[in-house]
């Protein structure tokens, strides 16, 4: 999740225009596109495989000021490190200590892949150091809610209390779950609209090919992405697909709107977090909200409010594909290639419209309430399966990869980042049906297994 690392005076909003332009000061020529790529990643204790706290030697903390030795700076919350930003992006910690990457924004896959690389190299000799391991999946398989520590983090405290108030699965979301995203740009409102529409309305492929996370405490959950499920019961007024994103018109203005309605968690001053978990924002665009009698926010606040909102596509000054489960490097690579490819190239852009643009609202949420347990053998809109359709969607994504021509050192192209997922649709195997095949398998139901075969 979002960490603040720039506490700078930020300017009052003054009127609507102001809360548009966030959105507005986004878009760029296609020349300045970039790639920001996110990625999660559990951390664990080599010698008992618990989760480590923040604080205990050789915990959380120690790690991210081991990897000051790489150039790191760190961000500090009340004293505490919380985060560390660098020309690689920010390094940050989820609720329970996943560590994320969110890396910086780049003109390539061949640099945003080398990004990646260069993370976990970094991590895992820290990590050897200090005897800690590191596991890409989309769940904690063996760890219950209780055996997870919690990060010093003050926007933390609010969403642990929030939860349970909305959702019945908030607190695993929060605690037990990794993800890859990919954060794109746009060139005009227009092109925004139409990017937003294909990433949501395909967002369950991108769930299905990275489904990997069918495990919970120790045995299999049902799912084959069990994170995916894990939001259809978080908090139904900041998740979900998005209908009115369909609707003619839509835009900025629209998506302000929705931003507006969703429900607020806390506001920042002085470096602290104020508890205004429930409170509206429109309330606090006129002065009044009750925690901040009279007060006004500042762009600030509404930078932080929009990424309090967690729909399967979600827009701030760009667009942030969320719909994935964590994995392991090829997929940290793969993800960012499948969407490059079908929303940075005019020609797959308007192809991957055209598999979509038919469906009605009511097969594109049955789409996205099957895909978690069924993955690729899910039926889908106008007949077939997911893995058809899958497969149909990575041609079109290479395609767009081919025609970018974005070439490395020796002069190959972004295509072959795609390979992960084309074996996937190859063999009709997520990396979820290979996890419970070990499981069933040579594991014989040992999921502690998982810590020597799976790590990064």
């Amino acid at each position: 999740m979002t960490t603040r690392t720039d506490l700078s005076e930020s300017p009052l909003i003054e009127g609507r225009d102001d809360l548009l332009s966030v959105f507005a000061k986004g878009e760029k020529p296609p020349a300045d596109w970039r790639i920001g790529t996110e990625h999660e990643k559990f951390v664990y204790r080599t010698a008992d495989h618990r989760a480590p706290s923040w604080d205990e030697p050789g915990g959380i903390r120690d790690l991210l000021l081991g990897l000051t030795d790489y150039g790191w700076r760190p961000v500090e919350e009340n004293g505490k490190i919380i985060a560390l930003t660098g020309s690689d992006g920010t390094i940050s910690l989820e609720p329970a200590g996943q560590l994320e990457l969110s890396g910086a924004p780049l003109a390539s896959l061949h640099e945003t892949c080398a990004e990646a690389g260069r993370h976990l190299e970094q991590v895992k000799a820290v990590g050897d150091r200090l005897g800690l391991g590191f596991l890409g999946l989309g769940m904690w398989p063996d760890k219950t809610r209780a055996a997870l520590p919690i990060m010093p983090k003050g926007r933390y405290a609010i969403m642990l209390r929030h939860m349970p108030r909305v959702g019945n699965l908030g607190l695993d979301m929060m605690l037990r779950t990794c993800t890859i995203q990919v954060n794109l740009d746009y060139e005009s409102e227009a092109d925004m609209a139409k990017k937003f529409r294909v990433g949501l309305a395909l967002q369950p492929v991108a769930t299905a090919l990275f489904a990997n996370s069918p495990l919970t405490e120790g045995k299999p959950n049902g799912f084959k992405s069990f994170r995916s499920h894990i939001w259809t019961d978080t908090d139904p007024h900041r998740t979900g697909m998005l209908p009115f994103v369909f609707e003619d018109g839509f835009g900025y203005e629209r998506y302000c709107d929705y931003a507006l309605d969703v429900p607020m968690y806390f506001v920042m001053r002085d470096g602290r977090y104020i508890d205004c978990a429930g409170e509206s924002f429109r309330a606090f665009l006129d002065g009044k909200l009750p925690q901040l009698p009279g007060e006004k926010p500042t762009i600030a606040d509404w930078t932080d409010h929009l990424s309090t909102a967690f729909p399967e596509v979600r827009l701030k000054s760009f667009l942030e594909m969320r719909g994935a489960d964590g994995g392991r490097w090829g997929r940290i690579c793969a993800l960012p290639a499948l969407w490059v490819g079908l929303l940075y190239d005019g020609q797959a852009l308007d192809a991957a419209w055209d598999l979509v643009k038919h469906w009605t609202i009511e097969e594109r949420e049955q789409l996205r309430a099957d895909v978690p347990a069924q993955a690729l053998e899910a039926r889908v809109p106008g007949g077939g399966t997911m893995q058809e359709l899958a497969a149909k969607v990575i041609d079109i994504a290479s395609t767009g990869l081919s025609n970018r021509a974005r070439l490395d050192a020796g002069g190959t192209n972004e295509v072959g980042f795609l390979d992960p997922l084309r074996e996937v649709v190859a063999t009709g195997v997520t990396p979820a049906d290979r996890l419970l095949g070990r499981y069933h398998g040579e594991w014989a139901g040992d999921v502690s297994r998982v810590y020597q075969e799976l790590s990064f």
